[in-house]
């Protein structure tokens, strides 16, 4: 342990050993700093998106600028590695989605623990994985697209925002259902894997809807279906996988927020209110559901539950369909 992070840590145990009226005033007075807020994928995607209406409100509610930083790479390793190493202070947080439950499973080393690395603020909201097609792809239903993969080997790809995303999972659990010949394309973010789809690059995308909506909406792409239990508001006439035909491929797709593993309990009970609080807003729930989340905002107890049971989900997922990091 390097000599700043030990000083943040005694700073940070002795305001826990402090009476409950000064500690309560100690975190009364947080942010007293600009915060960070580490996305671990690249700009315009799902995370980054939410990252932002977050980073925003935060900043409006506490008088106190809580800025994105984005830190792509290794399937969003990298960035949460990165924040895994900060100080337990509330000035570095994390904003993530499921690959930080998912990647223990997929990689043989990962940069951080799962289990004890951070303290869970929040699960903010929760979303899908939506497939869609470039314009030129001749399928209107998911069965075309099947068909038209199945006639053309290896004519076909799908981009996501990386290796052990939501979006790779939903590809994989569609190719070795049906024995597809289909190449995955890993980007380091969803809006980068959605923006080779809209070029042509490649075929297919798979990813949560931020930004795919706006580009269905603009006639760019072609949605076919979305990964989830109900249809999407904001993809009202696109159909379920369920609707589709494939029952099986479905994938609840959530983002969280974390803060390193022994930040006080009172920074954190403050920006899980405060999140909440930004949620019920009318103009972050249009925003949200514009977008195809489904706002949540859980109690840091509700999330570290689901935490502990999705790693004990995806490793026998991962394992049976032979899904490995590439």
């Amino acid at each position: 342990m390097n000599l700043l992070r030990r000083q943040f840590l005694q700073v940070a145990a002795g305001a826990a050993a402090l009476p409950t009226s000064s500690r309560f005033a100690w975190a009364q007075a947080y942010p007293a700093r600009p915060v960070r807020v580490i996305v671990p994928f690249g700009p315009g995607g799902n995370a980054d998106v939410l990252g932002r209406i977050i980073a925003q409100k935060l900043s409006e509610q506490l008088g106190e600028q809580f800025y994105v930083e984005n830190i792509s790479g290794a399937g969003g390793n990298i960035g949460v590695g990165r924040a895994a190493l900060a100080a337990p202070d509330g000035y570095t947080i994390l904003v993530t989605p499921p690959s930080y439950v998912i990647n223990p499973a997929l990689y043989d080393r990962i940069p951080y623990d799962a289990r004890k690395s951070f303290d869970p603020v929040t699960l903010a909201v929760r979303t899908t994985v939506v497939l869609a097609v470039h314009p030129s792809v001749p399928a209107q239903t998911v069965k075309d697209l099947i068909v038209l993969i199945q006639t053309s080997p290896s004519k076909y790809n799908y981009a996501t925002a990386g290796v052990g995303t939501p979006g790779h999972l939903v590809g994989e659990m569609l190719r070795h259902s049906l024995d597809l010949d289909l190449v995955h394309i890993p980007y380091n973010s969803a809006g980068l894997a959605v923006a080779s789809t809209v070029a042509g690059h490649t075929t297919i995308c798979l990813a949560a809807p931020a930004p795919i909506v706006p580009q269905v909406k603009d006639g760019k792409l072609h949605a076919l279906a979305v990964a989830y239990k109900t249809r999407l508001p904001a993809l009202a006439d696109v159909a379920t996988m369920a609707d589709a035909g494939y029952p099986d491929i479905e994938l609840d797709n959530w983002f969280g927020v974390f803060v390193p593993a022994g930040t006080p309990g009172e920074i954190i009970t403050h920006l899980n209110r405060e999140i909440a609080r930004s949620m019920t807003l009318q103009d972050v729930a249009e925003r949200l559901v514009a977008l195809g989340f489904e706002p949540v905002a859980s109690t840091p107890e509700e999330f570290a539950t689901q935490i502990k049971i999705e790693l004990e989900k995806w490793v026998k997922v991962i394992r049976a369909a032979n899904i490995k990091a590439q």
